[in-house]
């Protein structure tokens, strides 16, 4: 089956992946400050808490831009 790429269809993936990016965002950020200041780590230990972090937080972003454009172009959601 065709997925239906036009203007109006790509701007509401576009919209939904931001929405759901910018969530995801704010829920692991809210973890990570958390744990950061619950431990009470020094900088350099925040950093590489950051980083352990920024793996899981790079494939969230990329699931919710796939699923947003999945269902947005999806035919049977129009």
């Amino acid at each position: 089956m065709q997925r239906i790429k036009t203007f109006k269809t790509l701007s509401r993936a576009a919209s939904a992946a931001a929405f759901l990016s910018v969530q995801a965002l704010i829920c692991i950020g809210t973890v990570y400050w958390a744990v950061a200041e619950t431990l009470r780590l020094s900088a350099t230990a925040a950093l590489v808490l950051g980083g352990i972090f920024a793996v899981p937080t790079v494939f969230v972003l990329i699931t919710a831009t796939r699923m947003a454009f999945e269902a947005e172009t999806d035919p049977a959601n129009q």
